[in-house]
């Protein structure tokens, strides 16, 4: 079995390696860094998160992959999400058709809700509106990705009449995938559009996806569509012990997991807790062997063709996530083709 191995981030801020906090704009160019790396060590791909909060430091993915076109030669450059619903389908086409321009070819979007929802404020959206706006604008933006010139008429979003976009996409339609959280609803949307499905595990044994995975496939037969690839990501960290990827991983997911679940109402995560999603669930933490074997049971449960591990998890200094992109690409990589050729 053929799988792709990338990595995203969210551009979480982080300390230095004397816990020492860095700053928004360092995170940002360390992100570049390790797309860098990402890109030498024979990586597939990096997706890039949108996030309007002060625990974040990136709100424009298109323009660090950008800035990355430039640095890199093969990887794949794609957000992580684009949260389409309190954005312009118009604009994000025209963005991502630019970054496409300009490295080559490489540039792929992931459209999603989103996980958070301070975006729709910020840019004048009602959060009333949430399901009908991913609705409107997903269903736009197919129209632009597919067929140009375009007429469109809106109610949420803006009329087109005859339009078509520019930059022209040189090598066929923008690779477009559709980020599911959970939601049964969304994976049939995602089949329904004839989109690629990524799904989005933060917690709990990969397996419990695999039903999402078997209905994604049965609504593209249903739709008429061919196969299309299934992909999922999940936290992560490497180290080259178990025993040192867990202590070093623990704190700055706690610190994370702390801050965001006390906004959800989430139990506080405990030492517990922690070593049973390490153990039993869907986080990829530990040493090369032990990493590689989760991503291999995982990419089998789902049959997926794709795996992406988030690399960036609270404040986990800048040295250490360099460390564990290098383990994953020299030697996570080569075991995971190893077990799958089995």
């Amino acid at each position: 079995m053929a799988v792709e191995l990338g990595i995203d981030t969210f551009g979480d801020v982080t300390w230095d390696d004397d816990d020492r906090p860095v700053s928004h704009a360092q995170t940002v160019r360390n992100v570049v860094e390790q797309a860098v790396l990402a890109d030498q060590v024979g990586l597939h791909s990096i997706g890039i998160g949108e996030h309007h909060r002060d625990d974040f430091a990136i709100s424009a993915p298109d323009v660090v992959l950008a800035g990355i076109a430039t640095r890199t030669e093969r990887l794949r450059l794609g957000t992580a999400v684009t949260v389409l619903s309190s954005d312009d389908p118009v604009r994000v086409y025209e963005r991502l058709a630019t970054l496409d321009a300009l490295s080559h070819g490489r540039a792929e979007v992931v459209l999603g809700r989103g996980s958070f929802t301070e975006s729709f404020p910020l840019f004048g959206y009602d959060l009333q509106d949430y399901e009908a706006l991913f609705e409107e604008k997903l269903a736009l933006f197919a129209a632009l990705r597919t067929s140009q010139p375009v007429t469109w008429k809106g109610t949420l979003t803006q009329d087109l009449r005859d339009v078509s976009l520019y930059p022209p996409l040189e090598n066929g339609p923008l690779p477009t995938w559709i980020a599911v959280g959970g939601s049964p609803q969304s994976v049939v949307r995602a089949a329904h559009y004839d989109l690629p499905l990524m799904l989005a595990i933060i917690g709990g044994p990969v397996e419990r996806f695999s039903p999402f995975s078997d209905l994604y496939r049965r609504a593209l037969a249903e739709f008429g569509h061919s196969d299309n690839p299934v992909a999922y990501h999940s936290y992560g960290y490497v180290a080259d012990t178990d025993e040192q990827a867990r202590e070093e991983f623990f704190r700055p997911y706690t610190i994370s997991t702390e801050r965001i679940g006390a906004e959800r109402g989430w139990p506080a995560p405990t030492e517990e807790s922690f070593l049973e999603e390490v153990e039993h669930g869907s986080m990829a933490v530990g040493s090369p062997e032990t990493v590689a074997r989760k991503i291999a049971a995982g990419v089998r449960a789902l049959g997926a063709s794709r795996f992406d591990l988030k690399i960036s998890t609270g404040p986990l200094s800048h040295g250490k996530l360099m460390r564990s992109i290098e383990l994953y690409g020299t030697r996570v990589a080569p075991l995971v083709r190893d077990m799958l050729a089995d």
